[in-house]
């Protein structure tokens, strides 16, 4: 796998529909294999909420974007439980339904949003890893979306000015440049595997994993705190 450090310095507006597609293949076929009860497992990432309370949110705010519903409050804390509890009386694989169509219809309002929404093609992708952990699948956020998703990763952190770091991935053939190219700030330094850099800048646990990080604190890097 390889993401050269400088690839990004453009956004390439198809990029989010690109992973959004990529993780639809993997993660739909993986939910309607499942039983009726582990929809019902809890998301460590997520506090109080539930695999189907994640995929609810998760298609709620893809039909949201493909039906240009973006009312004022949209994907707040509250905007987001009224989403979730509108789809409590639905079965699993309405919900699975629902999460595949915006899966497959957001894309091409996303690519011409000029980069407004591409958060919310990354967030999805990174919801999906929640969902696999919770699972205890194998490659929580990581998989065949993962180039693209360091991709995404550097383009929406470049493009809200985050604190600059460079990542020297065990994973990936060159370094991965993201944040800010000002110069004002010194980049940071972070050494170790692709999917513990995604759980940084998630804001998710990477309890166990081999890393090293300087000149920048863990809590700096959190694009969705």
């Amino acid at each position: 796998m390889t993401t050269p450090a400088d690839v990004n310095e453009v956004r390439d507006p198809e990029l989010p529909g690109r992973l959004l597609t990529i993780e639809r293949d993997a993660l739909v076929p993986l939910l309607r294999s499942r039983p009726d009860e582990d929809f019902t497992l809890p998301v460590a990432a997520c506090p109080g909420w539930t695999v189907r309370d994640v995929l609810a949110h998760c298609s709620a705010a893809l039909i949201r974007v493909v039906e240009r519903r973006f009312e004022e409050g949209v994907f707040s804390p509250e905007s987001n439980a009224r989403d979730i509890a509108e789809r409590a009386g639905w079965t699993h694989q309405r919900v699975v339904d629902e999460l595949e169509r915006g899966m497959t219809e957001a894309g091409p309002v996303i690519a011409r949003a000029d980069g407004a929404l591409d958060q919310v093609a990354l967030g999805e992708w990174v919801h999906a890893g929640d969902v696999r952990e919770a699972l205890g699948e194998p490659g929580a956020y990581a998989g065949r979306g993962l180039p693209d998703a360091l991709a995404l990763l550097a383009t929406v952190t470049r493009a809200r000015g985050h604190v600059p770091l460079h990542a020297d991935l065990d994973d990936v053939d060159e370094p991965l440049k993201l944040g800010e190219v000002s110069g004002e700030r010194p980049p940071g330094r972070f050494i170790g595997d692709a999917a513990t850099l995604v759980r940084l800048y998630a804001g998710r646990r990477a309890d166990g994993a081999a890393y090293e990080l300087a000149g920048v604190e863990e809590r700096e890097l959190n694009i969705f705190g």
